[in-house]
């Protein structure tokens, strides 16, 4: 609403400052006072909105509501709470919209019940508001008429804001039309309306310039007169087919679905079709295949009973042929069975072979490392005596590859437990020596301090060297003590964990050993592969 009453914006610095268009200072009979502008009637429309559906109140209370929110009106509005809000939110509202116009304008000098309805004169709102109904804008009679006002006041702000950013939307080549002097027409008559609006915002009343201008520019009167009808005309019935429009909108939205919806399944019989007739056409390829497959399954019967009819060998002999293969059959496939039951045995045997070679290589390798961990190997090593204590494992040199071992390492091995059990005996000679002579030492210690004790002035001498030769000696002995005891831990544990170990090696090897001698592996390997050689040949035998 109320495009036809929103002309060029006046510039703010002019006289009259009540509203953004102006105070109007003509008197109640003047053209001004029309429901439409400079070219209405003072007849009284009747409302076209649906002011009693709840539907349209609430789609105007939920554009009330964006609105202040998209504008940063300050308190905190929702849906809920514009549906029946007090006369005091109703004036903050009002406000807040009419600021957007101008941001000058104050209300709090002034009867807000009177105010508020002379703006919306002002402004060219088509319906009157009374002063009464200021006071009841919440009462559920009241507030759909309100709302839809500040809907419609929210409208002329958003196409005024569309006018001042795009003004180039409004030239002559934006404005439709039917025919080119439709264009044209148009044109002129809102040229001349924006002119006599604009001139009459400025507070001037006579208008007979305009007039002649457009007198001149128009051939025909009746021309002028009908747009002037059609124009006035416009308004009213745009707003009692707004509905019918939506209504048609929506059967052409849901028409157009239908339409989809039908091109979709029109669509799907065609494919369908093409599937079937595509099947059909194969069905038809497969029977011709068909027949001629029987067609040459049938003389193929001939030729056999042809050749049936001309062999030399009767049906007995046939007979005798069939059941001889059948007991090569048989017999191929016992021996199979017996093949596929020797190569599992096979299997079995490398798996358990191959398991007691891991072993026996894990075994070494932890032998190894405890020599080296005794420094025994390589050769080179500190307690190795220039003796090798590597072992190396070969299967294929026969059943007494490891057998050498036995004798080159385990003699030396027990020689160097001897030579260890050697030096724990002198380690533990010499510290009951040390003992010993600690006991001697403390012996005379005893008598040195008897002497003592019969001169002072010695006593002070002997204690002060006494207390140096014990303090030298405790030193001493306590390294000595902290080494020998040491000697010993680590002899006692490497003598330990070396007799521990061989014994265990030896015990483990000579089990393993003897087992894997009295086992012979290589023979049985060489029996299952000879039966296997003479099933192979017996098989291929049977073929020939």
């Amino acid at each position: 609403f109320g495009k036809q009453s929103v002309g060029k914006h006046v510039p703010v610095t002019s006289e009259r400052k009540t509203s953004f268009f102006g105070r109007r200072t003509s008197g109640p009979g003047s053209l001004r006072n029309s429901q439409y502008g400079a070219f209405g009637t003072t007849e009284k429309i009747k409302e076209p909105r649906p002011l009693h559906d709840k539907t349209f109140i609430q789609q105007c209370i939920r554009q009330l509501s964006d609105f202040l929110t998209t504008y940063g009106y300050g308190p905190i509005v929702t849906v809920k709470s514009l549906q029946t809000p007090s006369v005091k939110d109703f004036v903050k509202i009002f406000s807040f919209i009419y600021e957007q116009f101008c941001p000058s304008y104050d209300l709090s000098g002034s009867k807000f019940e009177e105010e508020i309805p002379r703006i919306f004169k002002d402004l060219g709102y088509p319906f009157a508001l009374s002063k009464s109904s200021m006071y009841t804008v919440g009462a559920p009679h009241m507030w759909p008429q309100i709302v839809a006002a500040l809907v419609w006041l929210i409208d002329c702000y958003k196409l005024f804001t569309y006018m001042k950013e795009k003004p180039q939307s409004f030239d002559e080549e934006q404005i439709l039309g039917e025919t080119v002097d439709g264009i044209l027409h148009n044109k002129l008559f809102l040229d001349y309306s924006i002119k006599c609006y604009d001139h009459f915002m400025k507070g001037k009343d006579s208008f007979e310039e305009f007039d002649a201008e457009i007198d001149s520019k128009l051939s025909d009167s009746d021309v002028f007169i009908s747009l002037i009808l059609i124009n006035r005309l416009q308004f009213p019935s745009f707003c009692m087919k707004k509905d019918r429009l939506e209504q048609l909108r929506s059967l052409k939205s849901s028409l157009q679905a239908d339409g989809k919806q039908y091109e979709a399944y029109i669509a799907s019989l065609e494919s369908l079709s093409s599937s079937l007739i595509q099947n059909t056409k194969s069905i038809t390829e497969e029977q011709e295949a068909a027949a001629m497959e029987i067609e040459a399954l049938k003389q193929e019967n001939s030729r056999l009973v042809v050749i049936c009819d001309n062999q030399k060998y009767s049906t007995a002999d046939i007979e005798k042929l069939n059941s001889e293969i059948e007991e090569m059959k048989q017999t191929v496939n016992k021996l199979s069975k017996e093949l596929e039951v020797e190569q599992r045995q096979l299997w079995n045997e490398e798996l358990k072979y191959a398991r007691g070679k891991e072993a026996i290589e894990t075994e070494l390798t932890e032998y190894h490392k405890l020599a080296r961990k005794l420094k025994l190997i390589p050769t080179s090593a500190e307690n190795s005596g220039d003796i090798d204590f590597e072992i190396t494992f070969n299967p294929d040199a026969g059943p007494n590859c490891l057998f050498k071992y036995r004798t080159q390492i385990r003699a030396p091995l027990l020689n160097l437990i001897n030579k260890t059990e050697e030096e724990i005996a002198n380690a533990t000679k010499r510290k009951i020596d040390l003992e010993d002579t600690l006991e001697q030492m403390e012996g005379q210690f005893f008598n040195i301090n008897n002497a003592i004790f019969s001169s002072p002035s010695l006593f002070w001498y002997l204690l002060l060297r006494y207390q140096v030769v014990m303090q030298t000696t405790s030193e001493e002995k306590r390294k000595m003590d902290k080494n020998v005891q040491y000697l010993l831990e680590l002899i006692f544990t490497h003598l330990e964990t070396v007799e521990k170990y061989l014994t265990e090696q030896n015990i483990k090897i000579d089990r393993e050993f003897n087992e894997f001698i009295s086992q012979d592996p290589l023979m049985n390997l060489k029996e299952i592969l000879d039966s296997y050689k003479k099933k192979m040949s017996t098989l291929y035998t049977s073929d020939t």
